[in-house]
């Protein structure tokens, strides 16, 4: 399971940060902020995952 979640904080991030580079290369900024967003939201479970890691060993 925390593999599992890992894996989609990985996908998350890699979504994320092709379409912030694709809204900056079009000048979308509304695509730009949501790319950035799904990479926090990536980060922010990679994080979980982490501390999770801490305390299981």
């Amino acid at each position: 399971m925390a593999g599992d979640e890992k894996a989609k904080a990985k996908v998350e991030q890699a979504k994320g940060k092709v379409k912030e580079t694709v809204g900056r290369a079009v000048g979308n900024e509304r695509l730009e902020a949501e790319g950035r967003a799904e990479q926090a939201k990536g980060d922010a479970r990679g994080a979980k995952e982490k501390v999770k890691d801490v305390f299981k060993g």
